[in-house]
């Protein structure tokens, strides 16, 4: 207990800090933190971190009733951004037990390749592995939206080189969202699975998000 008052209260010293100069969505941390001030969520919870595909998710915690979810997405954040900015505040103090990452998408979305996208994600399960060494790593695959379909090459490079770095590693895990959201004909993404925007999913497409993901909620 101890150490957990005093991760927080470090959270909120380098908070303070950071929102002088300012960082990405830093209002969205701070409502983070303040939640956390009121209720702090219970050790070896189960968190769901990463961009706006989770902060979106809003009946996440209704789907896995019975579970200790913590959902921390933000905003349109970047891996990069997770990597740079976000662990110390949002992941490491709640000691879970279970993480489970959707970014990579608004990395390539602002121009950086497969391969970059990719390598910030090495970086990011190497810091997870140093501070939350019993952690389980779930890289959710990123998702082909149908308005950011010129990225297609860049997110399966992506996709590709993350499961070919996570393949053998104890305790991580790749996780297929990705061909579920595709029409079975056409092998392209199902359109009717998304918001009008068609980048962000709605109820249906989170459907088949729940099925691939209920085994391992657990």
């Amino acid at each position: 207990m101890k150490k957990l008052i005093l991760l927080l209260v470090l959270a909120f010293a380098g908070l303070g800090a950071y929102a002088q100069k300012g960082f990405p969505f830093d209002n969205e941390i701070r409502d983070f933190k303040q939640q956390d001030s009121l209720k702090f969520p219970p050790k070896n919870g189960i968190l769901f971190i990463g961009s706006s595909s989770i902060r979106k998710w809003t009946d996440l915690e209704q789907r896995f009733a019975g579970k200790t979810i913590i959902r921390r997405g933000v905003g349109g954040c970047t891996i990069e951004q997770l990597v740079d900015y976000y662990t110390p505040y949002i992941m490491y103090p709640y000691q879970p037990r279970k993480i489970f990452i959707y970014a990579g998408e608004n990395d390539i979305a602002a121009g950086k390749s497969g391969e970059f996208t990719a390598r910030q994600f090495y970086q990011l399960w190497a810091m997870i592995k140093q501070n939350l060494p019993n952690a389980e790593i779930y890289y959710m695959s990123i998702k082909p939206s149908p308005s950011r379909a010129k990225y297609f090459a860049e997110v399966s490079r992506a996709n590709t080189l993350i499961k070919n770095f996570i393949k053998g590693k104890r305790k991580s895990h790749y996780v297929d969202v990705a061909s579920v959201i595709l029409n079975p004909t056409t092998q392209q993404p199902d359109t009717s699975l998304f918001e009008s925007d068609m980048l962000h999913l709605n109820s249906k497409g989170y459907d088949k998000w729940q099925a691939v993901l209920m085994p391992l909620v657990k």
